[in-house]
Formats: C-alpha cells, structure tokens, sequence
C-alpha cells in the first residue's frame, strides 16, 4: 500500500518529543481507510501500535512494527430531548476542540476536563478525569474496529468497565481494537460541578459565576498556571495515577505526614494525591540529565530537551521507589510505557 511508510521518525508524535522510529508508519481518516490497511501483509505479520495524539505514551525504543495515525474526524448531534443531547465524535478530533464545541452549544458534562491534551478516542481508554468529573459519566458508547477481524463493533458504557484511570480498553481489549468513534450524552442542564475549591477560588477570581463556559475558563487558567505547554517543554501531563489505599493506613500515615493529602472514596479507601507524596519526599524539581520532575508540579515528568525515553522511565522508576522507601506506598504510571 502505497501510503505507508518507512524507518519513519515519532518525535512530532508524542508530547514528551523523545527522538523514536517506527518501522513502518500509516495514517487513516476514516473506518473504510483502516480496514483497508489492516487486509495489509504489513499490518498483518508486524507488530501494531495505533496512536491517537501521543499525549499520554513514553516511547522507550524504536518501534519494530507499524505505528497506524487516527485521523478519524466529525463531531454530528444524533439526537437530542429536552434535557440531553447526544453527540457522536470521531476519535482522531482533538479533546479540547470538542470541549470548546459542547460550551459553544451550551452543553454540560465536560467542561472541568478543559484543556486535558490529546484525542478523543484516547477519552474511553484513559478514562479521563480532573477536577471532579470522568469522561466515563457521559459515555453512553464507544465504537471500534477489531484489529484481528477488521470488523466493526460497539460497546455500551458498562461493557467499557470503566474504573479509576482505566477501562475494557487497558485490560482485555488492550492493543486488540482501535477506537473510531465516542458517543456522548451531555446536559442541556448546566451541571456546574465545582467541589474542588481550586475551581471555586478561580471563579471568584474572575468574579464570575459557576457556568460550563465559566467553568471551563477557570479550569484552563488553573491548568495553564501550573502544567507546562508540551510544545514548549516535553511532557504528558500526569505521569502517575493517584494510589488508592486502605483508610486505617491513611490514618496511621497521618500520623507520621500530619499533611498528607487524601480524599475518601468509600468507606474502607482513601485516595492519595501522588503530587504531594513526590513533592513531600522533596523530589519536585528533581533532575537527572534531560529527564526531570517539573518544577511547579510533582505529578509531571518533563523533558527538557534530549532525554530518551529509557531515561524518562528510569527516573519514574526511581521515584517509585523512594516513595515506597518513605511511606511504604506503591504509584504505579498513568502514561503507558512503549
């Protein structure tokens, strides 16, 4: 197939800019064009990785296979009430532009997830979330094409299974489909979700009231002021997931960190914030060559400019364990590792 192409360089393709090749490189625009190069020998006896906006992967080497580009676009209503509108999203549009489309049209539901970098397929995969709001909320379907078969299939939001930063495409459907379509049911009622006070301090700020326009603007300027532009300084935002651990060793942990920040999520769990875990531990800002913690905020790994990917994954390493040395508590990567 004549659109696919050779020893192809990946830097403009993952946000942290770590210098890596594929060996064979296609991209696709729609399901048609997908099924089409998936019938190829190349997609059929190579090794396939498919690649959305490279905003929440590490590439650790070169890629011994076909890295296949989604570029499936199209944001089309396909029904609508009184209350509710639902919306059908290609998977290669970017996250934010939709956002900004569903404020445009005065739709509720993911406004607090501003400014999160990325495609929309990578929506359901990740499960996306900030700010008191997962995508996994107003998913009512994702459709996909199975890798394998090349045929078309769709999923209900309880088949995605969708948990904390994880869903059915991180578990057993991991690298067998490739996400085509999102379909999402936002409110016509404004939601105006602004349980955490960051949010509530920046609308006073801004001397505005809590609305999704509102919201989001708060949501980007908060982001903005403390996560750094990957077309400046490579990154993938968050790197770490937020561990989630037994309640009475929260309590017997704040004991020892009477400043640990924790948020119950039953009764049994509380979920730790990462950030604070790495800052306490006084490794923001930590270097080693090109690979560092970010100055402002613990939770991201940067690239200040030649780090390969080996080097970005051997400092997370690091920090892994010497959280776990200091509070005996184990963050596991919310970036996936290539």
């Amino acid at each position: 197939m004549s659109n696919i192409l050779h020893n192809y360089a990946l830097k403009n393709h993952n946000t942290f800019g770590v210098a890596a090749k594929a060996k064979y490189f296609a991209s696709f625009s729609s399901e048609e064009e997908l099924t089409e190069l998936l019938k190829n020998n190349i997609c059929k006896n190579e090794p396939l990785c498919i690649l959305g906006g490279g905003s929440n992967i590490l590439l650790t080497q070169d890629f011994e296979g076909i890295v296949l580009a989604n570029k499936i676009k199209g944001i089309n209503i396909i029904s609508e009430d009184e209350y509710s509108t639902s919306i059908a999203v290609g998977a290669g549009e970017v996250w934010h532009d939709f956002v900004l489309w569903s404020i445009q049209k005065n739709l509720s539901g993911i406004e607090n997830l501003a400014l999160i970098p990325g495609l929309v397929g990578a929506s359901p995969m990740q499960n996306i979330g900030a700010y008191g709001t997962e995508v996994g909320e107003v998913i009512t379907k994702v459709g996909y094409i199975e890798i394998e078969s090349g045929l078309k299939k769709e999923i209900t939001n309880t088949e995605c299974r969708f948990g904390y930063r994880n869903s059915i495409f991180k578990e057993s459907l991991k690298d067998k489909v490739a996400i085509t379509e999102v379909i999402y049911k936002l409110s016509k009622i404004p939601l105006n979700n602004i349980k955490y006070g960051s949010i509530t301090d920046e609308l006073k700020r801004l001397k505005k009231e809590p609305s999704p326009s509102s919201i989001a603007e708060a949501v980007i300027n908060i982001r903005s002021s403390k996560l750094p532009d990957p077309k400046i300084l490579g990154n993938s935002g968050s790197f770490f997931k937020n561990p989630i651990i037994n309640t009475h060793e929260f309590e017997k942990l704040k004991k020892e960190f009477p400043k640990m920040v924790g948020y119950r999520v039953f009764d049994t769990e509380t979920k730790i914030s990462a950030g604070w875990l790495i800052d306490n531990a006084e490794l923001k800002g930590y270097r080693k060559a090109d690979a560092g913690v970010h100055k402002d905020h613990a939770l991201v790994l940067v690239n200040y400019g030649n780090a390969t990917g080996l080097e970005i994954i051997n400092l997370a390493k690091e920090i892994q364990q010497k959280i776990k040395d200091k509070y005996g508590i184990s963050i596991t990567t919310e970036v996936n590792i290539l």
